[in-house]
Order: C-alpha cells, then sequence, then structure tokens
C-alpha cells in the first residue's frame, strides 16, 4: 500500500503549478512513496547526545571591520556622471 494517493500527488502538483496527466500522477505516487519510505529510515538512527545543527559544515562569515574611510572626491564623481548640476547628480524623474 501507498503511503501517498494519487489525490495528494495531484495536490502537491497544483500547490507547485504544475498540470500533471492521471498516468504522471501514478508515477509520481511510486517516486514519492520510495522517497519517503527511504527518509522514514532515518527514524531508525539513535541521534541520542548529537545536536541539532543548521549546517553539516562548521561556517563563519569572514567580513572585514566595518571602518569609516574617506570616499572619492565629489569632482571624480561626477566626472562619470551623465548629467549634475551644483554638485549633485541628476536623474530623470519618475513621478509626474
Amino acid at each position: 500500500m501507498s503511503r501517498i494517493s494519487t489525490d495528494e500527488v495531484k495536490h502537491v502538483a497544483n500547490l507547485a503549478r504544475l498540470a500533471i496527466t492521471e498516468e504522471e500522477a501514478e508515477m509520481f505516487q511510486g517516486q514519492l512513496d520510495a522517497i519517503i519510505t527511504f527518509a522514514e529510515q532515518l527514524n531508525e538512527l539513535d541521534t541520542t547526545g548529537v545536536e541539532p545543527t543548521s549546517h553539516v559544515l562548521d561556517m563563519k562569515n569572514v567580513l572585514r571591520e566595518d571602518k569609516p574611510a574617506e570616499g572619492l572626491p565629489v569632482k571624480d564623481v561626477l566626472k562619470n556622471a551623465p548629467d549634475h548640476e551644483d554638485g549633485h547628480i541628476r536623474v530623470p524623474s519618475i513621478m509626474d
């Protein structure tokens, strides 16, 4: 007996916005049942003393210290601006 019905397969397909035929629903029913059976094998493992993890590798962010620094001179920034006025970059209006 399958752990998942074809109606449940169709429901999952609908949630994923997938259109599947009756034949595909039956095929996916078998495949999903095999996946569920394999996943249930994990319940047989003794995990006492194993701490929960969010990632299998010990990962750390490597970020530089956030220190204020001198920016580019305004004159150099305005050289690359296609349109500027009074030390400000002009951009097209997005509102009427």
